[in-house]
């Protein structure tokens, strides 16, 4: 008979920053119409003007950093999940790999609405990292994050071509099936609709990952949130809070210059603009990641503050429901198959349409968390992962 578990206590700022995680992706999502890009043609001047304000604003307050938080959470959780169990004398990793089996369907299941755009499949695949390197030490789990994260790949590709310049980056045809996914997407059934997205559009999304840096930078933030876990970062103390205002600092530091770089070396040829390119882009929003992370957890040390996003807390903790919801929702609103406002909706339109959509997910979180534990698919996947074991109807 198994004992009960000794829990590592729920970190509030944790759920909070999850949240707005959560936020930020469905803004930038309903800005993309889902990846859908079909916008209206004919808009008056001002308005034109005022989209493209709205677009480079929340592209750059949040594109490819709000994924960047998931991603390190994802891996904070690993650690939670692995240190519950260790201080039974468990070890969590094949009960993990179950776990990553069971998000490759929740992976199909939002992808069936997500053209071309599911992240989880990913995570499902570099998931496997942390089972692989969960015992190492701490040094090493560091070690290996940052060498992740500088992008050893590009780098390769780039060096190759300096010594053979006939080099070339492998073409993984991804802009052709994108193509195909937008050209179904317009004039297919729905169930060619279905069927594309969780075959060809899960392709498409899995292999622009790849040559966008994202797998790589992926297991770097895994690993990083398992390191950060293990030396309890997030919990508040002094010595946390001078940490993450050292972290602000050398973020906001570093920001300006790689974005720079990554500006001027965009310049140049497209071999170069694909590999150092890509890198640059990754280590600044890297860099504005934990200019984000660093301040909301400071932030969030405020009681003004922490009251003002309380609201987080329980979007962040039914973040894989809100994350597959939203995609169920931004399919209805923008698709042929449902309200087909997308060619209606330019870029404030858009985010106003996902402004409501979020508070309405908010207000749905919060009334079932006043009812039950967790999240409906939050609920499925820890019943599920602890399949044959006492805690599954825990």
């Amino acid at each position: 008979m198994e004992q009960p578990l000794s829990k590592t206590p729920r970190i509030e700022v944790v759920d909070a920053l999850r949240g707005f995680a959560v936020m930020a992706i469905i803004l930038v999502h309903n800005l993309e119409h889902f990846i859908f890009p079909v916008y209206p043609t004919d808009s008056p001047a001002w308005l034109n003007v005022l989209d493209q304000g709205v677009l480079n604003t929340v592209f750059s307050l949040f594109a490819g950093k709000a994924y960047a938080i998931f991603a390190l959470l994802f891996g904070f959780t690993f650690y939670i999940q692995c240190n519950n169990q260790k201080k039974q004398g468990k070890d969590f990793g094949y009960r993990f790999l179950w776990r990553l089996v069971l998000l490759a369907g929740f992976a199909t299941l939002n992808a069936a609405f997500f053209p071309a755009g599911d992240v989880l499949l990913l995570f499902v695949v570099v998931g496997v990292v942390l089972f692989l390197f969960r015992n190492l030490s701490d040094k090493m789990i560091l070690v290996l994050a940052i060498l992740f994260l500088l992008q050893p790949i590009e780098w390769y590709h780039y060096i190759m071509s300096l010594i053979n310049p006939a080099h070339q980056l492998p073409d993984l045809g991804v802009g052709a099936m994108y193509a195909e996914v937008a050209e179904y997407t317009k004039t297919g059934t729905l169930g060619q609709f279905f069927w594309g997205n969780v075959t060809l559009g899960q392709k498409a999304s899995f292999l622009w990952a790849v040559g966008a840096g994202r797998f790589l930078q992926t297991a770097g933030l895994f690993l990083l949130g398992f390191y950060i876990g293990r030396k309890q970062l997030f919990v508040t103390n002094e010595k946390n809070i001078r940490f993450w205002i050292t972290a602000l600092i050398i973020g906001a530091v570093a920001f300006a210059p790689l974005y720079q770089l990554k500006e001027l070396i965009m310049k140049s040829d497209a071999l170069v603009q694909q590999t150092v390119g890509t890198a640059f882009d990754m280590w600044q929003k890297l860099a504005f990641t934990f200019v984000l992370i660093a301040s909301f957890i400071l932030l969030y040390q405020k009681k003004g503050f922490s009251k003002g996003v309380s609201s987080l807390r329980y979007y962040g903790k039914m973040s894989l429901t809100n994350y597959i919801t939203q995609s169920i929702l931004g399919a209805i609103v923008y698709f042929p198959f449902g309200l087909y406002l997308a060619p209606y909706c330019g870029y404030t339109l858009s985010l106003l349409i996902g402004l409501v959509l979020f508070l309405l997910q908010v207000k749905f979180s919060k009334w079932w968390l006043s009812k039950h534990k967790q999240g409906p698919l939050e609920h499925i996947w820890h019943k599920w992962t602890w399949i044959g074991s006492s805690r599954a109807n825990k």
